[in-house]
């Protein structure tokens, strides 16, 4: 079998590994790995990871019960769908919970977040780097620049599920307090793995907290000695982690960050895909989600369907041609979008081919859906 296949493979591969006990020194020392690389994936020197069975979503468990007590304040920058779900998870967690909403397919101002800064104190403001249902990337470097010149006690909290690893993030430079990501978009691992990040101010702010925590699995006080432990390559128990999940993540790790290719030049990477994928979008006439190009994401694309055509002309279709798409996701214009992801592999590995046959049966797809309407 060709290597380049072998590297295709590697993850799912590193998958199936032979059941290992989460207590026995080999698997110890893939996890401490793994902590040490999903901290340079960000650029951090000395953040806090946190790598946990479950999804993304647990990460806004984590920090609404975590960091945010009960009758605190919490700012939520709203650019899709993916906001309205934390709101809810902060509220849950008793939060009192303000949003600054930006028209679809925009993301908030940031002279619009030092307004709201300056109306109350804050505990935490949100922000998702790459909204999944719109395609919007936000200026996260800017929202926490205005966050420390205009409110400094308050975390800055960013969800980057769709961003970890296709945009770059630079935690430490930019006064980032919390990144939350998942395995299986940009990080390349089959899903089931909740990843959190947190800067050392974070954490004091957690270990300060004057009410108990409001969780037992997303409890800190559960999993920081499990972390640290695990980073000195000792195991230890609160509840079994995901092995295989761990191994597969572990090797998919290596690759981005021990790899060929430089984080920087795999950003890069993404942007060019990006570029190439939403150009030939224009060139068909079909308009993207997001306004302008300075708020669209690289590591996908959100594509409103040409007038006359719907999901079923044109998913369907594609899917025909081996190139699998999302519909839309945001409740307002949910019949009228689709979605093209392209980061990891696809963006990085350009001779895979994956781009081109995007493009290619996204011609051939809009063909034949208006040939059949004629």
């Amino acid at each position: 079998m060709p290597d380049k296949v072998l590297l295709i493979l590697q993850v799912l591969y590193a998958n199936a590994h032979p059941s290992m006990s989460h207590m026995s020194p080999d698997f110890a020392s893939v996890f401490g790995d793994c902590i040490c690389m999903t901290r340079q994936i960000l650029y951090s020197e000395d953040a806090q990871p946190f790598l946990i069975a479950g999804s993304g979503t647990l990460g806004w468990d984590q920090v609404s019960a975590n960091l945010v007590e009960p009758g605190e304040n919490a700012l939520v920058l709203h650019s899709g769908y993916f906001a309205d779900s934390f709101v809810d998870c902060l509220q849950t967690y008793g939060a009192n919970v303000d949003q600054v909403k930006a028209p679809i397919g925009d993301s908030v101002k940031e002279s619009d977040v030092e307004t709201a800064l300056k109306s109350k104190k804050y505990k935490v403001v949100t922000v998702t780097h790459v909204d999944t249902s719109t395609g919007v990337l936000s200026n996260i470097k800017g929202v926490a620049e205005v966050a420390r010149r205009v409110s400094p006690d308050t975390l800055v909290v960013v969800d980057g599920v769709c961003s970890v690893a296709s945009e770059e993030i630079r935690m430490d430079d930019w006064g980032i307090d919390i990144v939350i990501t998942a395995s299986q978009k940009g990080l390349g691992t089959p899903p089931g793995l909740s990843i959190l990040v947190a800067s050392q101010r974070a954490m004091k702010v957690f270990q300060n907290r004057k009410t108990p925590i409001t969780s037992y699995y997303a409890s800190w006080k559960k999993w920081l000695p499990i972390m640290r432990a695990y980073e000195k390559n000792s195991a230890a128990y609160f509840a079994t982690p995901p092995v295989n999940l761990i191994y597969a993540y572990h090797t998919s790790l290596r690759q981005i960050v021990q790899g060929p290719i430089s984080l920087e030049d795999r950003f890069k990477a993404h942007k060019n895909a990006s570029r190439r994928v939403k150009d030939a979008a224009a060139a068909l006439g079909l308009r993207c989600v997001p306004l302008s190009e300075d708020v669209s994401a690289n590591g996908m694309t959100a594509i409103y369907f040409p007038d006359g055509l719907a999901a079923s002309d044109i998913i369907a279709r594609l899917l025909k041609k081996d190139v699998v798409v999302a519909g839309g996701l945001h409740a307002s214009i949910k019949e009228k979008y689709f979605r093209i992801g392209h980061m990891g592999a696809t963006a990085v590995d350009i001779e895979r081919g994956d781009i081109d046959r995007v493009i290619t049966a996204l011609n051939e797809a809009l063909a034949e859906a208006k040939a059949s309407k004629a």
